[in-house]
């Protein structure tokens, strides 16, 4: 081990310069990090560091992506006391997520952080999440696969960038930090994955068979377009669909044309989830009349899930292989603290 950190560069704001067209991810980042930390690097974990070709900016992001980053995990595994992926702040929380379930509670700390402010520009917070992060990496065990942002720890399964702006980028909405990393850093492992939770090794993770367009994001809003519902149900590599639905779980239960896909959907093998819109509560299912067609059409309930995590596991469990009735049986296991119990 000549390093006790690998730091994995995808790209993103964190590691991008000003061209003639607007900021973009650059390679020589160590050459950045080290003029911007000075004599301040002997204070931090020695690192390696391992700069993906090309660097992306992550609105490119795919599931291959998340495959290729679970192989080099694979391929570093052994060398390395912990890593640190440096990634967009854009998809930051669907890698986060997919990264979760592929490794469950992880032998060694695997930490996303990235910035609002490249690293080097005036006010850029770039310089305090790589510090946070590096020192968390080569410390005590994190079960988590885990976001490192403003001074705070959160959990990749849970989080939502919710500012383009603030430092204060992303949240947990339905659960708490798992650190604060303030002077006095504060880090809770009761709040982590426990020694019960499934650990699945990066060389297995990287063997999965991520398919693009597996997977839809379905969000309501009055007055829906009935084409959106015929293309999903016509596209062959479509096999799930998020749905995001009102309030604690609610539909427009007088469209027709809604009504007709629910009952359309589960004989064309569509897997269909639904989660609220709302950031804090997630959904209930059987409280309103206006849901009952979710439950009567088999429709699953991802109860307080975000999105991305949602949108990230229906990927996994695909990605293992299984088939429709295997994907609806497993989706109620819970794999990485995704969703609160009960």
């Amino acid at each position: 081990m000549s390093a006790a950190v690998l730091i994995l560069y995808t790209g993103g704001t964190i590691g991008m310069t000003a061209t003639e067209q607007g900021l973009t991810p650059t390679p020589g980042l160590r050459a950045r990090i080290e003029q911007q930390f000075g004599a301040g690097l002997a204070q931090l974990p020695s690192f390696d560091l391992l700069e993906l070709e090309p660097l992306i900016d992550s609105a490119n992001i795919t599931p291959a992506h998340w495959q290729r980053l679970a192989a080099l995990l694979a391929e570093h595994w052994e060398h390395y006391q912990g890593f640190v992926i440096l990634h967009g702040t854009d998809t930051m929380a669907y890698s986060a997520g997919a990264l979760a379930f592929m490794l469950g509670a992880c032998a060694k700390n695997v930490l996303f952080t990235g910035a609002q402010v490249p690293l080097g520009l005036p006010g850029s917070d770039a310089a305090d999440n790589l510090r946070n992060a590096l020192l968390l990496a080569a410390g005590p065990r994190i079960t988590d696969v885990s976001l490192v942002f403003n001074e705070r720890l959160l959990r990749g399964s849970r989080i939502r960038k919710v500012s383009s702006k603030r430092f204060a980028a992303f949240d947990s909405p339905n659960e708490a930090p798992l650190g604060t990393l303030s002077k006095t850093p504060t880090l809770h492992h009761q709040r982590m994955l426990s020694a019960q939770t499934a650990s699945r090794p990066p060389h297995l993770a990287a063997q999965l068979n991520f398919q693009p367009g597996a997977v839809a994001l379905l969000t309501l809003h009055p007055c829906m377009p009935s084409a959106l519902y015929d293309a999903l149900l016509a596209d062959p590599q479509c096999r799930a669909v998020v749905l995001q639905s009102y309030g604690a779980g609610n539909i427009p239960s007088r469209d027709q044309a809604f009504n007709a896909f629910l009952c359309r959907a589960r004989p064309r093998n569509k897997i269909v989830v639904n989660i609220s819109q709302c950031l804090d509560g997630g959904v209930s299912p059987g409280t309103y009349a206006a849901s009952a067609a979710l439950q009567e059409q088999g429709v699953l309930n991802g109860g307080d899930m975000t999105p991305e995590a949602a949108f990230c596991k229906l990927h996994w469990l695909i990605a293992g292989g299984r088939d429709q009735r295997a994907v609806r049986d497993d989706w109620e296991q819970i794999y990485c603290a995704e969703r609160s119990a009960g």
